[in-house]
């Protein structure tokens, strides 16, 4: 047995999850912005729950944004990054999950080093755990204790202000090399009319290698994927809002050469095609 799609209340809202919104569902997610101390470090906070039926499951598929994930659970602490393709997860029983979506530069500082090799997930804490954290922040135990009881206890707010409390004189603050990545993550979500590497680099007066060691270093990818990730974001968002533009139009308003590109790059990382999706959403 599966259970319906994932309900997702409070902004701001992703579009990275590839399910449509029904809130009949069992899975509940709430968004929050950081506060102001946060915010170099923090782009929103996502706060899942769920109960599901005995026996039942929820597929969760994510085509993620092009940045890292700091999500604290019940029985781990991670930091992952983005992953090429699409994300899957299977939920099951009763749970919850404290997410944090950092800013695009953030993570290199945590990881201390090229996300370009680093692994997809990463403990917060341990001997293979963050390297980048700063000495003294030895209230890693307290943080995640602190985050579960009160996630326990269904207090998103106070989940959020041990968080901050902590992250402050934890996390390295971005560098002028971070924060110019985030510009340049900025720029490609906000203006659809960039679609190639070079328009990018033009648009920020550095060279087309400098760009691709910037992006590489703090998202694991090439300016390329990054600009098509955005791109099909938009793409299943649309497909999905229940108003879809036709496939050719589609393809046109998001700057591919024809529908044909626009079909393929969309099923080598979605896993339909954009009419199946289209059909799979609809009956959703």
């Amino acid at each position: 047995m599966t259970a319906s799609p994932v309900a997702t209340s409070a902004e701001p809202r992703s579009k990275g999850l590839l399910t449509p919104d029904d809130e009949s569902a069992p899975v509940t997610i709430a968004r929050r912005r950081p506060g102001d101390d946060a915010a170099p470090w923090v782009r929103h906070y996502w706060l899942p729950r769920w109960s599901l039926p005995a026996g039942s499951t929820l597929r969760q598929d994510v085509l993620e944004y092009p940045t890292s994930n700091l999500v604290i659970e019940a029985d781990e602490a991670m930091l992952h990054r983005a992953q090429r393709g699409r994300s899957t997860r299977i939920l099951s029983g009763t749970g919850w999950a404290f997410g944090v979506l950092l800013h695009p530069g953030v993570a290199r500082g945590l990881v201390g080093g090229s996300l370009r090799t680093a692994p997809v997930s990463i403990p917060l804490a341990g001997p293979a755990g963050l390297a980048g954290l700063a000495d003294g922040a030895g209230g890693l135990d307290e943080l995640i204790s602190g985050v579960r009881d009160r996630m326990r206890a269904g207090d998103d707010h106070g989940a959020i202000d041990v968080f901050e409390s902590w992250l402050p004189a934890a996390v390295p603050r971005p560098d002028a090399d971070a924060r110019l990545v985030g510009e340049i993550v900025e720029a490609v979500e906000d203006d659809r009319g960039i679609t190639r590497v070079e328009q990018l680099a033009d648009r920020f007066g550095i060279g087309v290698r400098h760009l691709q060691r910037l992006v590489a270093g703090h998202i694991g990818f090439s300016p390329k994927w990054l600009i098509q990730r955005y791109r099909l974001q938009e793409a299943a968002a649309a497909l999905r809002s229940g108003d879809a533009p036709s496939l050719a139009a589609l393809a046109a308003d998001l700057g591919y050469s024809d529908q044909a590109h626009f079909g393929r790059e969309f099923k080598t990382v979605i896993g339909q095609t954009p009419g199946a999706y289209l059909a799979s959403v609809s009956d959703a």
